[in-house]
């Protein structure tokens, strides 16, 4: 009963994307079988916790060690932690609980990665030859795609959530849906607008039978969905990368490491890339200091 409220409040209240919703379902529901079996939180047995008030800060604290134990990344762990705060703030609110067992709670600590990155000029190269894409219908959307990720920067998800009458042709800008519903505008050269063009006239003439608003779809005109894209981008960027990470994240970051490297400020990326704060943006001086010390190595004689 509670665990339904609180999907139903951030689903039509705090009007959280589809798929937090699923994920922060996903980790309660999870939470629920450890609490009733601890030895196997994978089978779902008979109910032992029946209301949230009995859940205590050890409970909790069993779960994150358990988790640590299944080897989860921290970041994991974090974002499961995240979910119960969540959860059990809400229940703090309502009244249906007098104190928050997670306050004592602490985060995992997050190793430091720098953001994985594909060559910028050899994405360009790779982008302008006309023997990469076909000119059917599934290469030009396939070329938007990369195009798009690598132009954008924009997130996975706002580019599954992008909407034909998001696009301002006149303009030379994009709106995007971003976390938290947050809006932003973010330019396009002028490339990819002919790109967009072509783009969506050859949408058009596929006489698609279900007609959908959204801007990327599959080869039979349904929306377009993640494995999708994810499958495109590593099909593309294998021509020019031989690292393992291979996804449509590494094109962000290509763009934000792209823009820096070429004298933009990280307020301005910030803004593009729709970060709440610069801390978030600021891990991306660290790869453009990694290569200044390339250059350095490279071009000085006491090096």
């Amino acid at each position: 009963m509670f665990l339904a409220r609180f999907i139903q409040y951030i689903k039509f209240e705090k009007r959280y994307s589809p798929h937090t919703v699923s994920a922060y379902e996903s980790d309660l529901d999870q939470f629920t079988r450890f609490l009733n079996n601890p030895g196997n939180a994978t089978v779902a047995p008979e109910p032992i916790i029946t209301h949230p008030d009995q859940i205590s800060y050890h409970d909790i604290r069993n779960w994150m060690v358990e988790l640590i134990d299944q080897k989860l990344t921290a970041r994991s762990v974090n974002r499961k932690m995240a979910t119960l705060r969540k959860y059990f703030k809400f229940l703090l609110q309502e009244g249906v609980i007098t104190q928050n067992p997670t306050s004592k709670i602490r985060s995992q600590k997050i190793p430091k990665h720098l953001p994985v990155v594909v060559e910028g000029e050899s994405l360009a190269k790779m982008l302008d030859d006309d023997k990469i894409f076909s000119d059917d219908f599934p290469g030009l959307r396939d070329k938007l795609v990369v195009e798009m990720l690598f132009g954008t920067g924009m997130r996975l998800a706002e580019l599954l959530g992008l909407k034909d009458s998001d696009i301002n042709d006149y303009e030379g800008t994009l709106k995007v849906l971003g976390k938290r519903n947050k809006e932003r505008i973010i330019p396009i050269n002028t490339e990819l607008r002919i790109l967009l063009g072509r783009y969506s006239e050859l949408k058009k003439s596929e006489n698609f039978h279900n007609n959908s608003l959204t801007l990327i779809v599959t080869n039979k005109g349904a929306d377009a969905y993640p494995k999708l894209i994810y499958l495109i981008v590593q099909k593309y960027l294998s021509n020019i990368s031989t690292q393992n990470k291979r996804s449509p994240h590494v094109l962000r970051h290509t763009f934000a490491t792209s823009l820096l490297n070429n004298g933009a400020d990280l307020n301005s990326i910030k803004e593009l890339l729709g970060h709440a704060n610069l801390s978030a943006t600021q891990i991306y001086t660290h790869n453009s200091v990694e290569r200044l010390k390339s250059i350095y190595k490279q071009a000085h004689p006491k090096a």
